[in-house]
């Protein structure tokens, strides 16, 4: 008989996933005819070593939930192999769910793993860390880190803490000295951030930050040139008004292979909202069709 099918579910946020929550989940699977074994990990580095060891059984499936930081976790175990990627979108934003047009209502998400058609996506790759939505530098990494620690010092909530992080960078406002290599050309840039996808992110209009494809085997640049405050802010209206394109002070490019130099030794990097500290320089790939992941019928060629 094999083994029940291995869902891990990130229990660190405190959102409260109780027993009772547990057996529900279970009940949910079992009633479509999926048994599962249902964990309850807490961080990054139980939600991984609960995923290689579920991987150990050679299963078809193995499913995370949780935000996009859990699902990377998992999926980073998964990159390279026939196992098929499940998710429950359980955290706040759900970027990747949402890209792939996954349903973010619980029962749904379970029929739609039930229902196993299976698509291959692109995933990001920066000095051997994954990424399945964005890596950045700069601001953002910078915003991420403050919030963590007024969570850990100060006591203050995710959304209350990411607020004054961002006052309190914005008010440094610090930039960049960077010097970008893409499709055999070098841009010297001054930026406060450099931003990459996994494959292209629409920049313009009511749906920015969205993705319409995650298969098309390139990486996207986006950077801007020594643009202050205000500056920004003129960016983001005209990304708003799809006048984007027109902006100056605006790079955007796509790429297999970006090689980001900089003259520290080290930066701090995120990748799908997770903040390490890395070497450099920073060696950017896109690792084409590298991860099998289940979706909606919608991503069938016929619309299915």
């Amino acid at each position: 008989m094999p083994s029940p099918i291995a869902v891990i579910i990130n229990a660190s946020a405190g959102a409260g996933y109780t027993p009772e929550w547990v057996d529900n989940l279970t009940r949910i699977f079992r009633s479509g005819g999926l048994d599962v074994q249902v964990t309850l990990a807490r961080g990054g580095a139980e939600i991984s070593d609960t995923a290689n060891r579920a991987i150990a059984e050679k299963p078809s499936t193995i499913i995370a939930g949780g935000g996009d930081g859990t699902i990377n976790a998992v999926a980073s175990a998964l990159i390279g192999t026939d196992i098929a990627l499940g998710v429950l979108p359980l955290g706040t934003l759900n970027h990747f769910a949402k890209d792939l047009h996954i349903p973010l209502d619980l029962d749904e998400a379970v029929r739609n793993i039930i229902a196993g058609y299976t698509i291959k996506v692109d995933v990001g790759e920066v000095n051997e860390r994954f990424f399945l939505n964005n890596s950045s530098l700069g601001i953002y990494p910078s915003i991420v880190r403050d919030r963590e620690n007024q969570q850990k010092w100060l006591g203050r909530s995710k959304w209350t803490a990411f607020v004054w992080a961002t006052l309190t960078i914005f008010r440094r406002y610090p930039f960049l000295n960077v010097l970008i290599t893409a499709n055999g050309k070098e841009h010297a840039r001054h930026t406060p951030f450099v931003f990459i996808g996994n494959n292209e992110y629409l920049m313009e209009g009511f749906n920015i930050g969205e993705r319409r494809c995650l298969n098309a085997g390139q990486l996207s640049l986006y950077v801007t040139q020594r643009t202050g405050r205000l500056g920004l802010l003129r960016l983001a209206l005209r990304a708003l008004f799809g006048r984007l394109h027109q902006a100056k002070d605006f790079d955007a490019l796509t790429a297999q292979e970006i090689l980001i130099e900089v003259r520290y030794p080290h930066m701090r990097v995120a990748t799908d909202g997770e903040v390490n500290v890395l070497d450099t320089p920073l060696r950017y790939r896109v690792r084409a069709g590298a991860l099998r992941v289940i979706v909606p019928p919608i991503h069938a060629p016929d619309g299915g």
